[in-house]
């Protein structure tokens, strides 16, 4: 069976480069010298930012279990990360708005390599606190750099279309390309190299430490609050408000929270759903493999974004649909392949067939990340960029640890089934955040005529 991971691996790469090398004229975006520098500077800091995190992800797991705790334990301290992400996310989302993006992303390096040095120790309570810092790094990182993004991207005066561009290719190195390098430098420090299972986390602090040198000299400073004068509950009531009076907002950060929430479940999931019964599997080579999936997603992605007419409400709600098809597969598995009984050996044909299904989420992983990121640019008012899209997290975490917390209790086709039924209410309010959209962009319009008309009568 091992050589079905080499044949997705294989088949994938065929994909990938058909991809890169059949894009046309139509596929591209052509844009200025100056925006290719600000660009690739901002893919080269996410990129070790990402680094940083995708070393240690596949180890995660494998690193509790190595200290001998059980599937229980673990999920308590996957709990305590989500919980501390949803505790302290929009707090330090507000600091970002208000103090200054390039500082929270700075913040974010320094915590999240003091989450890697916990790592060192087999005490619970030590595991236990690099999980809270890692949460709090968590919310940073998916906060903190897209809005001083989005701030430095219109400051310059680019393009609004060049956004996606950045963003695609952000995710198609970042969460692809890196990834991938990534997992196989963790499988070949624990491998090969017999470094220890601990080994991936220092190897992070190290990326992570290069990425704050390069933010700290090269990255101007950007607020949310213009005026630096509003204190955490003024922007917490400004955010709330701005996410109650405005319907696509709200869809906005429900769709967000019903995706992340399935795709933070399968983080869980996904080992102890290829190697139910102790099968060896190279976790490194698999999350590489998964990895190469979310990059397939993020150069469609950039193909589907790059025409104009195509709107990234419409296609989302058919990608939506197809990840929660891909994960409903381990449910029939589990009803039509006989379970493996003995202990140990080599992966399943019941594993062979999830790892497909897996691979496909994967694919819509990387399709979710630049769409999302398009939509936010599109729908958060800047003022309070990082504290929206925090407040979109507490439902997300709520969600997860609430998984986390019954995850002894169900089988692992119970949870796959619920995150099925998530990612299909997704596709229901991405359907109904495309309506709303279409709406106001008529309303829009009609209001947008008759300011004309009053103004010049005569005008047709």
């Amino acid at each position: 069976m091992e050589i079905f991971y080499y044949i997705v691996f294989a088949l994938q790469i065929l994909v990938l480069v058909a991809l890169e090398f059949s894009k046309s004229r139509k596929d591209r975006i052509t844009t200025s010298p100056a925006f290719n520098a600000f660009k690739n500077n901002y893919i080269l800091v996410f990129s070790l930012m990402m680094a940083g995190d995708w070393l240690q992800g596949p180890y995660v797991y494998a690193l509790y279990s190595f200290y001998g705790y059980d599937k229980g334990d673990i999920g308590r301290l996957f709990i305590a990360g989500f919980g501390s992400s949803m505790l302290f996310g929009t707090i330090v989302g507000s600091f970002a708005d208000r103090y200054g993006r390039k500082t929270m992303s700075m913040t974010y390096c320094v915590v999240y390599i003091l989450s890697c040095f916990t790592k060192h120790s087999s005490q619970y309570s030590v595991l236990m606190l690099g999980r809270v810092l890692g949460g709090i790094a968590t919310s940073l990182l998916f906060s903190s750099f897209e809005s001083w993004l989005v701030a430095e991207h219109f400051k310059r005066g680019f393009d609004a279309q060049w956004l996606s561009l950045t963003f695609s290719k952000a995710i198609f190195l970042g969460n692809g390309l890196i990834a991938i390098v990534a997992g196989l430098v963790a499988n070949t420090l624990v491998g090969n190299l017999g470094l220890g299972p601990v080994s991936p986390f220092d190897a992070a602090a190290v990326t992570l430490a290069v990425g704050l040198a390069i933010i700290m000299y090269t990255w101007p400073e950007n607020y949310g609050d213009p005026s630096g004068n509003k204190g955490l509950l003024s922007q917490f009531q400004q955010a709330a408000a701005a996410i109650a009076s405005d319907e696509k907002i709200a869809l906005l950060g429900a769709i967000q929270s019903l995706f992340e929430g399935s795709m933070y479940t399968f983080v869980f999931l996904w080992t102890p759903a290829l190697s139910p019964n102790g099968e060896n599997i190279p976790h490194g080579f698999v999350f590489a493999t998964f990895m190469l999936s979310s990059m397939l997603g993020s150069s469609l992605a950039s193909r589907l974004m790059a025409r104009p007419n195509l709107k990234v409400e419409g296609y989302m709600q058919i990608v939506f649909l197809i990840s929660a098809a891909s994960l409903c597969l381990p449910v029939f598995v589990s009803f039509l392949v006989e379970p493996v009984v003995e202990k140990g050996g080599s992966i399943s044909q019941g594993g062979c067939l999830s790892l497909v299904g897996f691979c496909l989420f994967e694919c819509c992983v990387g399709l979710f990340w630049p769409s999302i990121m398009k939509m936010r640019s599109q729908y958060i008012p800047e003022e309070s960029r990082s504290t929206i899209m925090n407040f979109f997290r507490i439902p997300l975490n709520i969600c997860v640890c609430i998984v986390l917390y019954n995850v002894s209790a169900f089988p692992i086709s119970v949870m796959f089934g619920m995150c099925t039924i998530f990612l299909a209410m997704a596709s229901v309010l991405q359907r109904r955040l495309m309506v709303v959209s279409e709406k106001h962009n008529i309303d829009s319009w009609i209001t947008e005529k008759e300011r004309d008309l009053e103004t010049d009568p005569l005008r047709i």
